[in-house]
């Protein structure tokens, strides 16, 4: 596990915040590329692209992010997410967790049926008609039209993607891809920030702009996704022979000004959240870096808004 001290972040802010950004960029997009090269390397044998991770791990830019290097190698590649496939809580009946609660980690709460189906006619090239999952409403809406081209890639990506029980799809003609942050924000006194909590960072803006929860309802959930990546999504990440780490040097430095007064305001008024009070620390410690300095093709994007991919 790699680490990264705060000092460090804050000083390259000060000195030279343009280059850093740059160079943390350049670091990933070299992780991605590296990706890129295998999948295109095996893209005859192997048509199918199955990419998952934790939640707030970065799925949907690094799944864009491989689309737009094959294409521009010629390789054709369409991305499919996963999340279009989730069912409402009404039709899910049986993704609860041992206390009777919805479990929204659950494989369970995922059209298995119809994404099979879909999965069956990609292959064959028949058209299919794709949902739409509305998260902060929960339900269903229409969705589009997609039919693969003959010599296509499809690239699905969710939290369930390496899971067989959910896609059924031989290794023989899929790649599969592990992404999710491996680095730690380390304080001057030796605290070390976990990576978990980092991705919280990322799901508390992604929820609130996309998914309608606030920061408490937000952290109110944590345990049960940790919960569902235990269970759900680590036990299949050896199936990957391509891992991703999707930390930005200077993420946590743009999220400071969206994040820390609301944090300091849920952590004031409630004693359940203790355990998360370390990103306060953490997070207080950091300079901040302006939105408008952060590129439109960056994985930051996904949570603050503002991606080219979206």
């Amino acid at each position: 596990m790699k680490k990264l001290s705060i000092t460090s972040i804050n000083d390259r802010c000060e000195s030279d915040m343009g280059e850093f950004i740059e160079e943390s960029e350049k670091k990933y997009s070299r992780r991605i590329r590296k990706a890129a090269d295998i999948l295109a390397q095996t893209h005859k044998d192997k048509p199918i692209i199955l990419l998952s991770g934790p939640s707030g791990a970065g799925k949907t830019t690094s799944a864009k992010r491989l689309e737009e290097l094959l294409d521009e190698q010629d390789i054709e590649t369409y991305t499919i997410s996963m999340d279009n496939y989730f069912l409402p809580e009404s039709e899910t009946p049986n993704a609860v967790d041992e206390n009777g609660k919805v479990d929204y980690e659950s494989p369970y709460r995922m059209d298995i049926k119809l994404l099979n189906e879909h999965m069956m006619k990609i292959a064959n090239c028949e058209p299919i008609e794709i949902p739409t999952f509305n998260f902060a409403e929960q339900k269903r809406e229409p969705g589009f039209t997609y039919k693969r081209k003959p010599g296509e890639l499809v690239l699905f990506e969710g939290i369930h993607a390496l899971n067989p029980e959910v896609t059924n799809i031989s290794d023989d003609i899929a790649n599969c891809i592990y992404v999710s942050i491996r680095t730690r924000l380390e304080l001057d006194n030796g605290a070390l920030l976990h990576p978990s909590h980092i991705r919280l960072m990322r799901r508390l803006l992604r929820d609130k702009q996309y998914r309608g929860r606030g920061f408490e309802a937000t952290m109110d959930m944590f345990d049960s996704v940790e919960r569902g990546e235990s269970l759900y999504i680590m036990p299949f990440k050896d199936r990957a022979k391509i891992h991703i780490d999707t930390f930005i040097m200077y993420e946590a430095s743009v999220y400071k000004p969206f994040l820390y007064d609301e944090l300091h305001e849920v952590f004031e008024k409630s004693e359940d959240h203790k355990n998360h009070a370390q990103m306060e620390e953490f997070l207080n410690a950091l300079d901040a870096i302006p939105a408008e300095s952060v590129p439109d093709y960056s994985l930051v994007r996904e949570f603050i808004g503002g991606s080219r991919f979206e």
